[in-house]
C-alpha cells in the first residue's frame, strides 16, 4: 500500500483486510529473526491482494 498511492485501506474488503494484517504480523514475527530472513514470499501475496482490490476499484 506504501507503494501505491492509488490505493487506500478503505478500497479493501474486509477479508483482504484482515489478511493483509495478518501477513504483515507474520512479516514482523519472522523479521524479529534477524535480519537474513527471507519475507518476500509474504510481500509478494500483500501484493497479490493489493492488486485484487485495485483491480475491483478501477472497474
Amino acid at each position: 500500500m506504501a507503494d501505491n498511492p492509488d490505493i487506500r485501506f478503505a478500497d479493501f474488503t474486509t477479508g483482504e483486510k484482515l489478511r493483509v494484517i495478518a501477513l504483515t504480523a507474520r512479516m514482523a514475527k519472522r523479521g524479529a529473526g534477524g535480519d537474513g530472513v527471507d519475507i518476500s514470499d509474504l510481500q509478494r501475496r500483500v501484493e497479490r491482494i493489493e492488486n485484487q482490490a485495485l483491480r475491483r476499484k478501477k472497474k
